[in-house]
């Protein structure tokens, strides 16, 4: 049987075929869907976790423990998950074991654009890329043979396209995969030095068995239709380039990244009289090229920076423009992305840009609190930073700085990497003020659940973490929940914590409001009392704007939270049902 899918459901579909018994991840854009649809199969056990180092850990107790085992993430959240992983490259597997990676080039939800292939090379791990969803199923189930066969965890690189694109892909039944006998074996799992220095030689044999296999896989196709230009590519840049160029040219799509085959390359190379690569985001099959003596064309001609599309490689190797059809004569209006007409984090912001704090901000929906006119976001690094990068400011400019600084992070962004940082504020006599926002969710990655909710990903009830008693926990004296939308209680609390000569956690608690649970009704209109001071733009409400030289309210937009009721000085706004 045939389904569309998306190319994370595919992954999904691949791992529940393969007999994976244990899924663990940490939401991320694009990666998120992958552990979502995982959920569809009750014969699979699915968690979030805490944060990716966890995910990963689970995954790879899972494997030692004799199943198949798989963990997902985004790119920036293999950075948090390194650590186990390059552990896990020395000690092998029991169950297949498999880690899917999700670069976001371009950007459209990542703090920067790295390129994943680099843990690949740097843990010595072998890599895998599909290009659509056919191939992110097959690919998928594939890879947990691999890691069995070559006793090594597998990474699976994904990118935005290819995980959010939709495409054909043949259902199967699931393999009945029994789980392996658990057999004691501390020099294999154990990596004290005497051990780890000899599955070090274990990993560089691995490799050479590796290469090998490159050099003939499937994996790896040539497509030849011309001897004169021939194109060395893979994932979703081999869909653009075929979409580009057609067959006017030969090609060879490498589905396995890592490690790279030699022999291979250079047959391809010498039937042809020109090759490029193309790739992205960086020059990586490109300098394995050149450094096995090849002459091939790559980041001269193409871009380090953002996505690729099939015009700008047809422009890059034909120094042809794109068909008529393809552009687009009027500019399209810009849409940056906002906050939610009723986000609760709004208010939060409101506030601290009229006190005019320093803000050591976080990722989540509350990055968006740099955006004008709320304009209140100092600093955003990676998650959990917030909170340890203002100890790192307060130490550096004194105690007066501090008392005009906070941190802001969400939630689940907390959990995740904010409770470290802030048990370093605390044993290193920090005064900082921390926010906590609150949302009951796990906002941005799309509403998932996450240890502060009380409900796991398969919205089982559970044991919910309180931050107030968290907070009291790790050494924190001064705790104080407070609902943001209180304007002036709110202005009080922050000031009365920011002076404060010790360090504090102002919980600002209220939830997102696109959960189902929250019951917003009617809208807010603006009556004939209004005064024109314009105030209420300064919240930067998407349903707020200005027209004729008057403030309006779109009811269309506006879900009748009332925020804008507590700004205006004039009593001018009412709410109507």
């Amino acid at each position: 049987m045939k389904k569309i899918m998306l190319g994370n459901a595919a992954v999904a579909r691949g791992a529940y075929e393969a007999g994976v018994t244990v899924v663990a991840s940490y939401p991320g854009t694009p990666s998120t869907e992958i552990t979502e649809n995982i959920v569809k199969y009750d014969e699979i056990y699915a968690e979030w976790s805490p944060n990716e180092k966890v995910a990963g850990e689970v995954a790879i107790g899972a494997s030692i423990g004799g199943a198949r085992a798989m963990s997902c993430m985004k790119h920036v959240g293999l950075n948090v998950m390194a650590d186990p992983v390059f552990t896990a490259s020395y000690t092998g597997v029991s169950g297949g074991l498999v880690f899917c990676v999700a670069d976001d080039p371009g950007m459209h939800s990542s703090q920067n654009e790295q390129d994943s292939r680099h843990y690949a090379k740097a843990a010595k791990l072998l890599m895998l890329e599909p290009s659509d969803s056919k191939e992110c199923k097959e690919f998928t189930k594939l890879a947990f043979k691999i890691s069995e066969d070559f006793d090594t965890p597998v990474i699976l690189r994904l990118s935005t396209r290819v995980s959010h694109s939709q495409g054909l892909v043949e259902e199967n039944e699931r393999e009945n995969y029994e789980l392996k006998d658990y057999q004691k074996n501390s020099a294999k799992y154990v990596m004290m030095p005497g051990n780890a220095i000899k599955r070090h030689v274990v990993v560089e044999e691995r490799t050479k068995k590796e290469i090998e296999f490159a050099e003939t896989t499937d994996l790896n196709n040539i497509e030849i239709n011309s001897d004169k230009i021939g194109v060395i590519t893979s994932g979703i840049s081999y869909m653009y380039a075929k979409e580009a160029l057609g067959n006017r040219v030969s090609y060879l799509k490498l589905g396995m990244v890592y490690p790279l085959p030699e022999k291979l390359l250079k047959d391809f190379c010498e039937k042809h009289e020109k090759v490029y690569v193309i790739e992205e985001l960086d020059p990586f099959i490109e300098e394995h090229c050149k450094a096995i003596g090849l002459d091939v064309i790559g980041k001269e001609k193409f871009t380090m920076l953002g996505e690729y599309t099939p015009a700008l490689i047809k422009k890059a190797i034909f120094n042809e423009e794109p068909d008529e059809f393809a552009t687009i004569d009027e500019q399209i209006p810009a849409r940056p992305p906002v906050m939610c007409a009723g986000c609760p984090h709004r208010a939060t912001f409101y506030v601290l840009k009229k006190l005019g704090l320093v803000v050591s901000g976080d990722i989540g929906c509350y990055t968006l609190g740099a955006a004008a006119p709320l304009s209140s976001v100092d600093s955003t690094i990676c998650m959990g930073a917030s909170v340890s990068a203002a100890l790192g400011m307060a130490k550096a400019r004194g105690n007066e700085f501090n008392k005009k600084l906070v941190s802001v992070i969400g939630d689940s962004t907390f959990i995740h990497s904010g409770i470290t940082g802030l048990i370093d504020i605390v044993y290193n006599k920090g005064n900082n003020t921390v926010i906590i926002l609150d949302n009951s969710i796990t906002g941005m990655t799309g509403h998932q659940d996450n240890p502060t909710t009380g409900y796991t990903i398969r919205k089982e009830p559970t044991k919910q973490v309180d931050l107030v008693l968290l907070a009291k926990a790790v050494g924190i004296e001064r705790v104080v929940v407070a609902d943001p939308f209180d304007l002036k209680n709110f202005e009080k609390v922050v000031k009365e914590e920011t002076e404060a000569d010790e360090p504090s956690v102002i919980i600002a608690q209220r939830p997102c409001a696109l959960l189902k649970t929250v019951k917003y009704t009617g809208h807010c209109k603006i009556g004939s009392e209004c005064r024109n001071c314009k105030m209420c733009m300064k919240l930067g409400c998407p349903a707020i704007s200005v027209k004729d030289g008057g403030v309006i309210i779109d009811e269309t937009q506006c879900n009748g939270c009332g925020l804008c009721i507590n700004v205006c000085p004039f009593g001018a706004i009412h709410k109507e049902d």
